[in-house]
């Protein structure tokens, strides 16, 4: 399929949570069963080595305490070996029995100082870009004929979009705040996958506030409101649900990613929209 948003008029919605560890264990357990009776389908956890404990162990323990999906959101490809993020992906989906999901970019904005604070050699973005692919490749050897795990890519410039459009099951388009409706509608439409995928929206910010792990922590949503950005969307909860479904219908976009803090307020969004 050429256009991705050829097909999004038949995929139902999906929504995932960011639920970083920002509280105790027991507090935290608890907002993962929450975030799984309240019909969300995926709980993500941000790679930030130092300010968390590991994604894969946190992802396992998270797929023991409720029947939902799990997945990263997203590994750097730069802070391991490709093969070693093979090998953990793999296992996760083995050990989860199929609900693990490999969400991989080349790093978020600043990697390059973080990468040299942790002693690491700091590639180039084709280089890093390249460990991406590697990366697929070898899971894709890992998991063989009888398992398949599902990929996340987080994508911007055009050639993160051509690798994404040949091994990815899932895209999401990194946003500047700078990027308005327009800009991100054409970044969209300017996609072509040989295959069908999923189109994601990372949600980073609802009415004036900003969810942890999701965006720089100077970000303004007065600033997003007045550009017309989609990482920001209305407090009000009725207007929220509208402006998702106007993204399905003008963008493509089906699977939405919020942050934890706002998972109980935008519950009875997902349980209304969820099933359609």
């Amino acid at each position: 399929m050429n256009d991705a948003r050829a097909s999004s008029g038949t995929q139902r919605f999906r929504f995932g949570v960011v639920a970083p560890i920002t509280t105790d264990l027991p507090t935290w357990r608890e907002r993962v069963r929450r975030i799984a009776d309240r019909g969300y389908s995926t709980l993500l956890m941000p790679d930030v080595p130092r300010w968390q404990p590991a994604p894969g162990p946190t992802l396992a323990a998270a797929a023991g305490l409720a029947d939902l999906r799990v997945g990263t959101w997203v590994y750097a490809s730069p802070l391991r070996p490709p093969w070693h993020t093979a090998w953990e992906a793999h296992s996760l989906s083995v050990l989860t029995e199929g609900r693990f999901e490999l969400g991989i970019g080349t790093g978020r904005p600043g990697i390059e100082d973080e990468l040299r604070e942790l002693g690491l050699p700091v590639p180039r973005p084709a280089e890093r870009l390249a460990q991406v692919r590697e990366t697929v490749a070898a899971l894709r050897d890992l998991d063989g004929p009888e398992v398949h795990t599902p990929v996340t890519m987080a994508v911007r410039g055009p050639r993160a979009q051509a690798l994404a459009a040949e091994v990815a099951d899932t895209v999401t388009f990194a946003l500047t705040p700078g990027d308005d409706r327009a800009e991100t509608t054409r970044l969209v439409r300017d996609f072509h996958p040989v295959r069908d995928v999923e189109l994601s929206q990372h949600v980073a910010v609802i009415g004036d506030r900003v969810a942890p792990f999701m965006a720089p922590p100077d970000t303004d949503p007065a600033e997003l409101r007045a550009t017309d950005s989609l990482a920001i969307l209305p407090d009000d909860p009725a207007a929220a649900a509208e402006e998702i479904q106007r993204r399905r219908e003008e963008i493509g976009f089906t699977y939405f990613v919020f942050g934890a803090d706002f998972a109980e307020k935008l519950a009875p969004i997902v349980a209304r929209l969820a099933g359609k």
